[in-house]
């Protein structure tokens, strides 16, 4: 076998490991091979024992001189980094994982909106159509539970009871979680069901073809309804996550139920929302602390 085709099967070999043992998704599985055949391809590796401090240094400096993010660049080295553990896990002699340092990033901003925009967002779907109805539920439904949008095209009808405020669902690496119906959301289901018209469909929330709603007629749907609602931010999916963790932290919540709710596997990933509740704190500290003294 030549070295280029031994370096053709590590990499198979790998992304069935990632697939079949580790449980990624099947779209993260492509992203990460993506990103490692072209670290392969710009360093020109033939043989894993190639890859070297030096070889990764000149990918780093061809990528950052692409004009890419620092956290795209991470990406990449991410993938190159999980590359290299599997490698060690199989007992094959290449550079050590820990070698390689991900490029620093400043802090992450949240892409937020105020609760007046949420409001106004929630309340944007009008009218008794099953359209309507439809996007009443999936606003209220996200707002309520923190979905990921890949999680909320997976649910079927039969995913949940409505007599009951919870139900399972499996996120990111196959993890189950429990997430929570509010009043709202569970009235807004509970509307859109008895309308819907295409019931011999498994799938929760269908297009006007009676088909599962795709990630990305879903994103089109917020969309439309932020321009509705006035909204000039850009309003995602993700941004109503975003909303649902703040306001939990914000009346109390702790950050380990926070991460649970949200399916994080680290609790780093949750960190994030903090530094959106440390202004907060700061704001009542401001309003409050030490009046007398006025």
């Amino acid at each position: 076998m030549s070295e280029k085709s031994e370096v053709a099967k590590l990499q198979r070999e790998w992304l069935e490991h990632l697939e079949i043992e580790k449980g990624r998704s099947l779209k993260t599985v492509a992203n990460y091979e993506r990103y490692l055949s072209e670290f392969f391809k710009l360093s020109e590796i033939k043989n894993v024992k190639q890859i070297t401090d030096e070889t990764v240094r000149h990918f780093r400096l061809l990528i950052n001189r692409r004009g890419l993010k620092k956290n795209t660049q991470n990406y990449y080295l991410i993938a190159l980094r999980t590359f290299l553990k599997f490698l060690a896990w199989r007992n094959i002699d290449a550079l050590q994982a820990n070698r390689i340092e991900l490029a620093k990033v400043g802090a992450r901003e949240l892409d937020l909106i105020s609760e007046q925009e949420l409001t106004r967002l929630l309340d944007a779907p009008q009218g008794n159509t099953e359209k309507a109805l439809r996007d009443k539920a999936i606003l209220e439904l996200f707002f309520s539970t923190g979905l990921r949008v890949s999680e909320l095209c997976n649910l079927d009808v039969d995913s949940f009871d409505l007599k009951a405020d919870e139900f399972s669902v499996r996120g990111k690496g196959e993890k189950v979680r429990l997430v929570f119906l509010s009043p709202a959301a569970k009235l807004a289901l509970k509307n859109y069901l008895a309308k819907r018209e295409n019931i011999d469909e498994a799938a929760l929330f269908v297009s006007d073809k009676g088909s599962r709603l795709t990630s990305r007629s879903v994103e089109r749907i917020i969309k439309a309804y932020a321009l509705q609602a006035g909204i000039s931010k850009k309003v995602t999916p993700h941004v109503i996550r975003h909303s649902f963790a703040t306001d939990l932290l914000k009346n109390g919540a702790d950050l380990r139920a926070v991460q649970m709710l949200l399916g994080h596997a680290n609790i780093a990933t949750t960190q994030v929302y903090t530094h959106f509740t440390d202004k907060h704190l700061k704001e009542v500290h401001q309003r409050f602390h030490n009046k007398n003294r006025d």
